[in-house]
């Protein structure tokens, strides 16, 4: 009997141009963040400079960590992302344990964290009882699951134009701080605060960086990745931190650092004095639709590594399709919302369904962030041989400031989390049994990178539709 052909297994193909994944990155990180930290910022800080120079720091920081993924993306493309460059790294064991962390942790964890967000601003708006935001939060998720299972193309073109809107918000609410302060007389300068703790201000700058690592998903579907990635990273990263050094400085020009540490909706106050109370609607709808970017942009990537994880399992096998018709991992999509909706069941019964959210999934974040970024010396010890279209610079000195940034998040995110950080970590645990589930065939595992697509008309590249999503993220 003649052997059967082997099976054919649709890919991820590449097209995405640089400018659509650095506005999905974009929107990835530019979200409820800098709408809420900036007040804890300045409460652990003693004067205006350090308020403005941590977050300069954090977008060098992120820069550091964003050079160590570019030479890990461009060696290694992949729709799997960081879950492919630990296959590689560490061997599968692990690359499954974070898939399954991911999955169940991280980025549904952060899904129903941003979903929160949007849930309470919505209930502000249209009052639903008591339940709202978390009625509004599983919504969110419904709908922007099913907008990105419709296609990668529905999901591109959605976060590109919501993306648009809410950098326009982002410019306004910076051009309205910088004229307020040229027409009047500059904030005084405040006494140094008896509780300034350096570090916390630096935790929760880097987590309003937090959300760039996402674009590694994006790897195998950017147009020439290999030799792109770098200018994708950078540029986004640049992009981020211009936005944000200038928004915390229009907002410290009108509010004060006492004025910033005073407030629990820095940015609404800050317009509330610069041009009315209209100022708070403003921020309000702002506030939407970052949340409604930066939740469409983490679905959008999310469901990647389940298909990744999917491909090295005899678990759900079918997870592990790309669905030809809208070039995403459509089943994946469908499993992640499963997961993200439950959790919003579990935050409903918080207090502050965000804040478990945070708690929940900072600690194990962090330590595979950590082993991120020793995948750098890992991989360059195991394949000294291998084709770098990007090596990151001022090697080693670059990946090892980012180990230590990682080591010190990870610290602090277990010396100032609450029982949440725990139950992540035991969640964490539960995925070992996946372990004795590995598919022992080569030729379908993720360490094996996916065959290059043949050369496109231009026809058919103008029709062909994009594929993306990671933490997200």
């Amino acid at each position: 009997m003649p052997n059967s052909p082997p099976v054919q297994r649709t890919e991820p193909h590449a097209s995405l141009s640089v400018f659509d994944a650095v506005m999905i990155m974009v929107g990835l990180v530019v979200g409820i963040g800098i709408f809420r930290t900036p007040s804890i910022v300045a409460a652990n800080v003693d004067t205006e400079l350090e308020f403005i120079l941590v977050w300069i720091a954090g977008g060098l920081a992120t820069l550091i960590g964003a050079l160590c993924y570019a030479e890990l993306a461009a060696a290694h493309p992949h729709a799997g992302g960081e879950y492919h460059f630990l296959s590689r790294a560490y061997g599968r064991p692990v690359a499954v344990l974070f898939g399954w962390a991911r999955g169940s942790v991280m980025q549904t964890g952060a899904i129903a964290g941003v979903a929160f967000v949007l849930g309470d601003y919505l209930a502000q708006l249209f009052p639903f009882g008591p339940h709202g935001p978390a009625i509004f939060a599983a919504l969110s998720i419904i709908v922007f699951t099913a907008i990105n299972v419709a296609g990668t193309g529905h999901g591109k073109r959605l976060q590109v134009a919501i993306t648009f809107v809410e950098l326009g918000a982002v410019a306004a609410i910076i051009l309205i701080g910088f004229s307020f302060s040229g027409s009047n007389e500059p904030a005084a300068l405040s006494d140094p605060s008896t509780n300034a703790a350096l570090g916390m201000a630096m935790i929760f700058v880097l987590l309003t960086y937090g959300g760039w690592t996402e674009v590694a998903y994006l790897t195998g579907e950017i147009k020439d990745a290999p030799r792109k990635i770098a200018r994708v990273l950078v540029l986004g990263t640049g992009v981020i931190a211009g936005l944000y050094v200038a928004a915390n400085i229009a907002m410290l020009a009108v509010l004060g650092l006492d004025g910033l540490r005073a407030s629990d909706a820095v940015a609404t106050d800050m317009m509330r004095i610069a041009i009315g109370p209209s100022g708070a609607v403003i921020v309000t709808l702002a506030v939407i639709l970052a949340a409604i970017s930066t939740l469409n942009a983490t679905i959008f990537t999310g469901a990647r590594v389940y298909y990744a994880m999917a491909r090295d399992l005899t678990l759900l096998p079918r997870v592990g399709e790309w669905s030809k018709r809208g070039e995403t991992p459509a089943n994946g999509l469908i499993m992640q919302a499963g997961v993200a909706l439950a959790l919003v069941g579990i935050g409903a019964g918080t207090r502050d369904g965000f804040q478990a959210m945070v708690d929940y999934t900072a600690p194990v974040f962090w330590g595979f962030l950590l082993l991120m970024g020793g995948a750098v010396f890992v991989l360059r010890w195991k394949q000294p041989a291998s084709s770098r279209p990007f090596s990151v610079p001022f090697y080693p000195l670059t990946p090892v400031l980012f180990c230590l940034t990682c080591a010190y998040m990870l610290h602090g995110s277990l010396a100032y989390t609450g029982f949440a950080a725990l139950l992540g970590i035991a969640m964490l645990a539960l995925g070992a049994p996946l372990l004795k589930f590995q598919r022992q065939d080569s030729a379908t595992a993720l360490s094996v990178p996916p065959r290059p697509q043949p050369a496109l008309s231009p026809t058919h590249q103008a029709t062909q539709k994009d594929v993306h999503h990671v933490d997200a993220s």
